[in-house]
Formats: structure tokens, sequence, C-alpha cells
């Protein structure tokens, strides 16, 4: 039997697959499309994702194809310079298009011994106490121990469960897409930087070679998003906004997004979980959803494989709904929130002129750019620390980096006393000793997801919080 299945092969699933495999874990990825997709919905990898890549021992791939920019605009497209004393070691966004994201990911987890079947398309499940039985378009069956739905908005696997989906349908619609233009690029930047005072869906970002990724108000909302627009639907907007179509010619691709905003009403239905677009949608502002998949995977990795591993304490598989749901509710009200800002109405635009003063403040400015990136986020561990429940930062180490000792995806104890020990836990949690002058506290235990799960410096403090996280001692 294998051990997990993850259904849908996006950034996602291929996160999540690839941190099961760090633990032993079979996993099979299914993905129902026979070639990896060419729309590049996403652009950039937030500084907690950057994060997580550099945990794993990835990021080299990624800074090697990427651009680091620290500009702001990243809430509701208000300019602001970059804030200073950012609580992370990567202070920028990385410019890296999804679908060479995607590919880092799936040769990561295929380095690993994950399992990738392209064209094969989940049309049924059902579950018993032992595992997940899989129906695939062609017929066949597989079994697992867990099933993992990271397959999309659109989710089936959502579907087939019955989970409740609620939230409000698209109101407006944008199209986005990839072609040539003959217009002049001085010209093209002129005429988008005037459509914008006005418009802020709009946009013709250059790629080289006279290529443009260009983005324009749809108009009206599609019955079907799932089909692209038609070129000449496309030049038509372009020309209703900026009275021109730039020449634009030999597309590579189309397609449009709405700004519907769902939420799964739960994330664990038994043995098959979610992930992903397949638990939240939301209107693209702020560049949060791919980053926001990657995240839910890191969390739900570890404790996954802890299950199957037979190890995992009671409740932890249940955290992950407890502490990634709360995450998705707050994207899902500040991408709403950013969406009434770009409405070009007199209210939201009174609105929008009086948060820009406020941005002016550094604290509200730092705020929100930390709230977007996912390194603002702090998990409900009770009372104690304010370390206790945010992720740890990478620290600079006598002998190295803290982010360098977490590639394997274990437990980490970095105890600067000396003094501590983790017997009967050493094959889940490293036991380092080492100093840092950034970390004023005498030890740290984090979770394989870098979230500090205790902090203090001694011996009975730390065995009473072992168990919750890593399970039983052994030996």
């Amino acid at each position: 039997m294998i051990d997990v299945i993850v259904a849908g092969g996006g950034p996602t699933g291929l996160m999540l697959a690839g941190e099961l495999r760090l633990h032993g874990v079979h996993a099979l990825v299914l993905e129902k499309e026979t070639e990896p997709t060419a729309y590049v919905r996403a652009l950039g990898l937030h500084m907690r994702s950057v994060e997580v890549m550099d945990q794993r021992g990835l990021l080299a791939r990624f800074l090697a194809l990427g651009q680091q920019y620290a500009a702001g605009g990243f809430f509701a497209g208000i300019t602001k310079p970059w804030p200073d004393r950012l609580d992370t070691a990567h202070p920028y966004t990385l410019g890296i298009p999804q679908t060479t994201t995607e590919r880092l990911l799936a040769e990561h987890a295929t380095e690993v011994g994950v399992e990738i079947r392209r064209g094969r398309e989940l049309v049924g499940l059902s579950q018993d106490e032992h595992g997940v039985t899989v129906e695939l378009a062609d017929g066949t069956q597989v079994r697992s121990r867990y099933l993992v739905g990271c397959d999309g908005g659109h989710s089936t696997v959502r579907k087939l469960l019955g989970v409740g989906f609620p939230g409000e349908p698209a109101k407006v619609e944008t199209l986005l897409g990839e072609m040539e233009a003959t217009e002049d690029p001085a010209t093209v930047a002129a005429v988008v930087t005037e459509v914008r005072k006005t418009q802020l869906r709009f946009g013709a970002i250059p790629l080289g070679d006279g290529v443009y990724r260009v983005v324009a108000p749809a108009e009206g909302v599609a019955e079907d998003r799932t089909v692209p627009p038609t070129f000449e639907e496309f030049k038509q907007q372009l020309r209703a906004y900026a009275g021109t179509d730039f020449g634009v010619h030999s597309p590579r691709w189309l397609s449009r997004f709405g700004d519907a905003t769902r939420l799964a009403e739960r994330y664990r239905t038994g043995r098959v979980l979610l992930a992903g677009d397949a638990a939240h949608i939301h209107p693209p502002t702020g560049g949060q959803g791919l980053n926001l998949g990657i995240q839910d995977a890191f969390n739900l990795g570890w404790k996954l494989a802890a299950e199957v591993g037979g190890w995992a304490p009671r409740g932890l598989l249940d955290s992950y709904h407890t502490e990634r749901h709360p995450v998705a509710v707050d994207v899902l009200d500040n991408t709403r929130a950013q969406m009434e800002l770009l409405s070009l109405e007199p209210g939201p635009r009174s609105v929008r002129r009086l948060l820009s003063e406020l941005m002016d403040f550094e604290e509200v400015n730092r705020y929100l750019i930390e709230k977007i990136t996912g390194i603002g986020v702090r998990y409900d561990f009770g009372e104690g620390h304010e370390l206790l429940g945010r992720r740890m930062r990478d620290v600079k180490l006598k002998r190295g980096r803290l982010y360098e000792l977490m590639h394997g995806g274990r437990g980490l104890l970095l105890d600067q006393t000396a003094r501590l020990s983790v017997a009967g836990w050493a094959d889940r949690v490293d036991h380092v000793v080492d100093v840092s002058e950034e970390l004023d506290v005498p030890a740290v235990l984090l979770r394989p997801d870098g979230h500090v799960a205790w902090v203090g410096g001694d011996q009975q403090g730390l065995l009473s919080r072992l168990p919750k996280w890593f399970g039983a001692a052994v030996g």
C-alpha cells in the first residue's frame, strides 16, 4: 500500500510530497495534466516561502533563476518604501515565474524519491479505517493510507468529500496573458503609467525581446473561467482602457481569473486532507496564493509523516487545520480589503488615500508587509515567550547558520546552555549546542517547520513540551 497519494502536481502538491519523502514516506503524486502548465499565474516567492526553501537547502536553486527585489506596493498597489528591520534574514521578494518554481520543486521531489504520474485524473474516492481507495479516469484503482487533495480551486477531492466551500462568487474578472508587442517600449510604459492612475488592474510588464505580461480588466464575468479568453477579446479590452492595443500579436498563453473568495469548512475528513487552492481561493492581490499553498504543505508534511511513522502525538494531525485555517481566514480578509481599495468608487478611493497616509508610519508599513509575506504568522501555542508559536528566522551561529541545520526536516533543539538533553527523542529531534549573538534566550525547541515550540533553559520545562510535538520518548 502507498503511504500517501497527493492529488495535484502543482507547487503545493510537489512541496508536500518532497516533505513526506524526507521522512521516508512513500508518496505518489497524481496529476491529471500530461504536461506542466505554461501559464504563469504567480510571479514570485514571498519572504516566508524563501525561508522555507532555505530551511530545506533548496534556496540556491531558486536564487540562481530568480531576481531579488525590495519594493513596496504589495498591499493594494500602494507604493511605499520597503520597511527596515524586518524579522527575517531574507528581506526581499524573489521574482521567479510559477512555472520555474514548479519545475524546481518537481526536480527536488524526483531526486528524493517521489513518484509523479502525469495524465492520471482522480474521479472517485472512498475511505475506511485503514486507508483510502482512489479511482482514476482510466478505471484503475490505487490504495493508500492517506490522500491529500492539492488539486486546485475546483478540487475534485474536496467535492467528492462533500466539504463545504462557502464564500463569495466572482464579481469582477481580469484577463492575463503573455504576448509580443510592436509598440515602442517607452510608449508602452508611458501609457501604462497614465492608465494606472485610475485603473490599478491594468499593466504590461516587459519580459524582454518584445514580450510582455499583460493584465487588463475583463468586460464581465465569464460563465466558465476555465475557458481562456480569445485574443480578440484581450485586444478589445486593451483598446477600451488604453486607447491602443500596443500592436500585440503572437500570444504565448491567455487566461482569466476572478475575485471569488472561498474557504473550505474543514481541512481534514478522516484520512483525506486538503491543501493549497483546494482549501482556499481568493483574489491574487498581494501575490499570496502560491505562497499560502507552499506554507500549507510545509505545515502538513512533517505532521502527516509522523502519523504514517507511528510516532505522532494525539491531535498532531488535526493541528494542521487548527493552525492553517486561521491563516487562510486572514489572507481572505486582507485580499477582500485590497480589492475594495482597488475600486474606482469614491468611498473606497477615500479609504485608500487614508490608508496611504497611515502607511507612512513605519510600524503600519512593516505590519502590512509582514502580513502579506507570511513572516508575521504566529500559531497559538498558548501563553509564553513572545517567540512561542512564531517561526524562527535564520540566525548566525558560531559554527554556521541555523537554517543549514534544518535541511533534514527534523525537530531541532538549539541549546546555548550545553546542559540540556533530548534523550528519548534523538531519532526525531537534533540537539545542537551552539551560540548566537542574535538570540537572547537560553534555548529554543523548533518544530520541523521552524516554529518555536518551547523557549527556556531548564530540562523539566523541555520535557514538558517534547511529547506534545514529538510523541513519546523511546529507549
